[in-house]
């Protein structure tokens, strides 16, 4: 469970009101972790697998940035209504609630203030200059869009060969964070539920409007996210790996943050580490995972020892090697939740590292 608080990576509010930065954690909490140091501005081998670490002086990839004369991908902006889903209609929590823990189990939090409520999404797709309408495209989804850095980047990885010419849908999320809300519901709960939204309501619309097939091949479709968008990502391939088979991960949210909370998988994400791939047979699923030193540690009114990211996001990398997936876990020194220095340095790698083979 959770080390002490003094020794934990947390928030601390001064009596002035200000946040202290929160100190940096090692990558050892869960125990000694086999590591692969990193100097400045490299990256992981595209052909390695293992756990490394980098930072904290961080560099932006060459193909990260704009470069004159690579032909730049099409973007296409889209909007979907909460009144057309018949997956997701729409919930908020009410502005300025949280929850309570259930005095019976800690690990369940009691939200009262959550109702119906419609939303406005957002879609931004990508479609590269080099991709031949006619055949079906490879696909990567990311959530919490649009992601220009993302697009950017693909527009160099795909003009250097590096990567395949495919489509990147990016996903605006339906409002809020964590238990309650829109947000919360479509990322942090543990089901094929959103990957279901994904098929049968994004992406005809995303056929339709951009005029671009979409492959079926699992093997050539991605997920991507930071946060509790990127356990969204792991969640869509761990549940339909018929869909995808490809996960890129930034500052995962695999703690306890479900809801409504499930008996089935009473730990929410928190569970995937705990005990649902350990005790499960191996899926044919590639996994890119990264964590910040100064990463989140969340024990709010829960209290229940399931909200340290740097942790999770170890105990992950354990478990993946275990039980034998291909797999690369990045340790940043010197960086935050969702940190932009650290993802600027490894994004393009990461995607490479993703789509080999």
């Amino acid at each position: 469970m959770l080390r002490s608080l003094a020794a934990a990576s947390l928030l601390i509010a001064t009596s002035s009101g200000a946040a202290l930065a929160q100190p940096a954690r090692q990558p050892d909490a869960d125990g000694p972790l086999e590591m692969t140091t990193l100097g400045p501005g490299q990256v992981p081998p595209v052909d390695a697998v293992g756990n490394f670490v980098i930072g904290p002086e961080y560099q932006v990839a060459p193909a990260a940035k704009k470069r004159p004369g690579v032909p730049q991908g099409e973007v296409f902006r889209l909007t979907m209504e909460s009144a057309d889903s018949k997956i997701y209609p729409g919930i908020a929590r009410r502005r300025g609630t949280f929850g309570t823990p259930d005095p019976e189990n800690p690990a369940r939090l009691i939200v009262t203030t959550s109702h119906d409520a419609p939303y406005t999404r957002q879609v931004e797709v990508y479609v590269p200059r080099q991709l031949d309408r006619d055949q079906p495209a490879p696909l990567i989804v990311g959530a919490d869009g649009p992601d220009p850095l993302l697009f950017t980047t693909l527009d160099n990885l795909i003009a250097e060969g590096r990567v395949p010419a495919m489509v990147a849908v990016s996903i605006g999320n339906g409002g809020g964070d964590a238990q309650g809300s829109q947000r919360g519901l479509e990322y942090d709960t543990l089901s094929a539920q959103y990957a279901e939204f994904v098929e049968s309501e994004v992406l005809p619309l995303v056929e339709r409007e951009c005029k671009v097939k979409i492959t079926k091949d699992p093997n050539a479709r991605a997920t991507m996210g930071c946060s509790s968008g990127a356990a969204c990502a792991f969640t869509m391939a761990w549940f339909r790996p018929d869909l995808y088979r490809r996960v890129l991960s930034y500052s995962g949210t695999y703690v306890n943050q479900q809801w409504p909370w499930n008996p089935d998988t009473p730990g929410g994400a928190w569970d995937y580490h705990e005990r649902i791939i350990p005790e499960s047979p191996q899926k044919p699923l590639r996994i890119w995972l990264q964590v910040s030193d100064r990463d989140l540690l969340n024990p709010n009114v829960m209290r229940d020892g399931m909200h340290d990211w740097v942790l999770a996001n170890e105990r992950m990398a354990r478990v993946l090697a275990a039980k034998e997936y291909p797999y690369q876990f990045v340790f940043c020194r010197g960086a935050r939740h969702c940190d932009r220095a650290a993802k600027q340095q490894t994004l393009p790698q990461a995607l490479e590292w993703l789509w080999d083979g």
